[in-house]
């Protein structure tokens, strides 16, 4: 099942949304949508956040591709409540983190709520394509 499995991966589907995914976390941490606020939840201003981090950029871009081609594997398989439960998973890790960092509830909502998106966004290019 390992090497079929690779090969009948949407490799389409899973770099479209990949780029869609990263693309709504510009929009999604601007000042248009939840940017300004959450900045404040997590102790930063925009204003004074300069040029973006690139080793987050690099960091964030390989976690949205992992996610991406985790969606990829779980559509073929049909596992959808594996995918969830990963998600779900990755949710309550990301919000205990924020917690301890003292993260506003907005911010930690914020954060996680980017995950939920990206991941129905990623499983509808995956149903689509």
């Amino acid at each position: 099942m390992g090497s079929e499995l690779f090969n009948d991966l949407n490799w389409w589907a899973i770099g479209l949304g990949t780029v869609l995914a990263f693309l709504l976390g510009w929009l999604w941490y601007s000042p248009k949508m939840f940017g300004a606020k959450w900045a404040e939840g997590v102790g930063l201003s925009l204003e004074d956040c300069g040029e973006m981090p690139v080793a987050a950029m690099v960091g964030q871009l390989a976690g949205t591709f992992l996610l991406a081609w985790l969606v990829g594997i779980m559509t073929i398989a049909g596992a959808y409540m594996t995918l969830a439960l990963i998600v779900a998973t990755i949710i309550v890790l990301m919000a205990a983190g924020g917690l301890f960092a003292k993260k506003s509830t907005y911010a930690i909502a914020t954060e996680t709520g980017f995950v939920v998106a990206m991941a129905v966004i990623m499983v509808v290019v995956q149903k689509v394509l």
